[in-house]
């Protein structure tokens, strides 16, 4: 997006994401900003709001575990990335303020900054557009919000008085730490969320004067606000009443909480979409989940990627699907494994209409199920495309198959694909009847209506029509005396 100015002007807009911090009480040797939330690292997800919100450049300040963050955020570099990506070292770790400028020289004069946290991973897009607004391109806008108990956050002093009622639009005169405030200060409740905006050329002058005579001995970045009163520029509050926007992370405890207020509130928007969560505590969605007309879900179901269920989908309790897209009237029994690729992907997992999946089935990449599919429990599905009607019901695995209308594939029954070095096909087409404990020996083809006797191993093709009794001759030997112990 842009940003437009007093005068008119239009301006880019620039994202720098503070992630340099130890995170030392998350007592992890993973960098904290690559810990989770909702199946994304924290800081996924806040590149991911800089991404929503156009940005023209992000700037990632690493220093903890840099390398492994520089990593983590590969994917996001490129042309495909929609935004230019650059990282800087703060090495050592001196204040927000000293973070900051470690990004001056990746920052161009022309534009509007964005400074954000990546350890808060919730803030909305919409949230820092109106943040920009604010900021009008000349100004310095804070992102602040009301805490019933601020302790170790930095107050916003205004000018004057508070007001009885309505909007608070007194200018703010500075941002005071709470190791720096005094007693009449620290009772002070709004507080600064540690997001600004403000024009870069403004900026670079400002984060050159900071210094580090406070009680933490730091840079602070919130030392800006007093250059712009005394500067004479424009410095304004966005407020806002969502405490998720601005949570940061610094321990597991944390993390879990915000996790849970996270998903309750993924649960409710599904819930007012008309979907029925049998308990909105015991859901997890890590990704994108659309749901048509009069969808169940039962407790305790995690769904990841990119997820579809068509009207009147029933997913038991206890179920993972990820990446899949299942058909109308669609039921998934509990402890079902869905593992798809991305959707448009050749791996992805397609389940038809009406289709009966699970107790305990497990769908691989590549599964795709037609309509009125069923597979029991205990089967697995591997690249294999089961055409309407087929079933596998019990014990049986289909690997990298091509099943035809109807057929039963027994239990206990296999598709051995792999010869140790590559992978074969098999063909099983329509109306075949597999007895169970059979192996079907890739490349092989089953030819249509034909009949498998149970404890078969197949390796050649068979007819159509055919039945293919493929064993030993049965020996019984009277009187037979097993070995003994000596």
């Amino acid at each position: 997006m842009t940003a437009t100015s007093k005068s008119g002007a239009t301006q880019a807009v620039d994202v720098v994401i503070m992630a340099a911090g130890k995170g030392t009480r998350m007592k992890s040797k993973l960098p904290k900003v690559l810990h989770r939330l909702a199946g994304r690292a924290l800081l996924q997800h806040v590149v991911d709001t800089a991404a929503a919100l156009s940005a023209r450049r992000v700037v990632v300040i690493t220093g903890h575990g840099a390398i492994e963050v520089e990593a983590a955020l590969a994917h996001s570099t490129g042309a495909g990335a929609g935004f230019d990506m650059k990282f800087v070292r703060q090495e050592p770790q001196l204040g927000t303020g000293h973070a900051v400028q470690q990004a001056v020289p990746a920052l161009p004069d022309d534009g509007v900054v964005v400074v954000l946290s990546g350890d808060v991973p919730l803030t909305r897009p919409e949230t820092l557009a109106q943040l920009i607004a604010a900021s009008g391109g000349d100004k310095l806008a804070l992102l602040t919000i009301d805490f019933a108990d601020p302790a170790g956050y930095g107050r916003i002093v205004r000018q004057g008085p508070r007001p009885a009622a309505g909007a608070d639009v007194r200018p703010v005169l500075s941002i005071v730490e709470h190791k720096d405030a005094s007693a009449e200060q620290r009772a002070i409740t709004e507080v600064y969320s540690g997001i600004m905006a403000v024009p870069v050329a403004r900026l670079k002058p400002w984060l050159a004067r900071l210094d580090n005579k406070n009680a933490q001995g730091e840079y602070y970045l919130t030392d800006v606000v007093k250059f712009a009163v005394a500067d004479g520029v424009g410095v304004v509050a966005h407020k806002i009443d969502d405490a998720l926007q601005v949570a940061g992370i610094n321990s597991p405890v944390q993390l879990a909480q915000l996790e849970r207020a996270y998903q309750l509130q993924q649960a409710n928007v599904l819930m007012e979409q008309g979907v029925r969560l049998a308990d909105p505590a015991r859901f997890d969605l890590r990704g994108e989940l659309e749901c048509a007309q009069d969808v169940e879900i039962d407790v305790n179901c995690v769904f990841e990627g990119q997820v579809s269920l068509g009207e009147g989908v029933k997913i038991g309790a206890n179920c993972v699907i990820a990446n899949a897209s299942i058909g109308a009237g669609t039921v998934i029994h509990p402890y079902t494994h869905i593992e798809g690729g991305k959707l448009g992907a050749k791996d992805q997992v397609e389940i038809g209409a009406g289709a009966l999946i699970g107790p305990f089935a497990r769908l691989r990449p590549g599964a795709r199920l037609g309509e009125q599919v069923h597979i029991g429990n205990f089967v697995e599905v591997k690249n294999a495309t089961l055409a309407a009607g087929a079933k596998a019901n019990h014990l049986a695995y289909l690997g990298d198959s091509s099943v035809g209308e109807r057929v039963n594939f027994g239990a206990g029954s296999i598709t051995a694909n792999y010869d140790g070095a590559n992978k074969h096909k098999t063909v099983i087409e329509a109306d075949v009847h597999i007895g169970s404990n059979c192996v079907l020996v890739a490349p092989v083809t089953i030819g249509q209506g034909g009949t498998v006797g149970g404890g078969s191993t197949v390796t050649k093709d068979t007819a159509p029509g055919a039945l293919t009794v493929a064993r030993a001759k049965q020996v019984s030997i009277a009187n037979w005396k097993r070995p003994q112990k000596k």
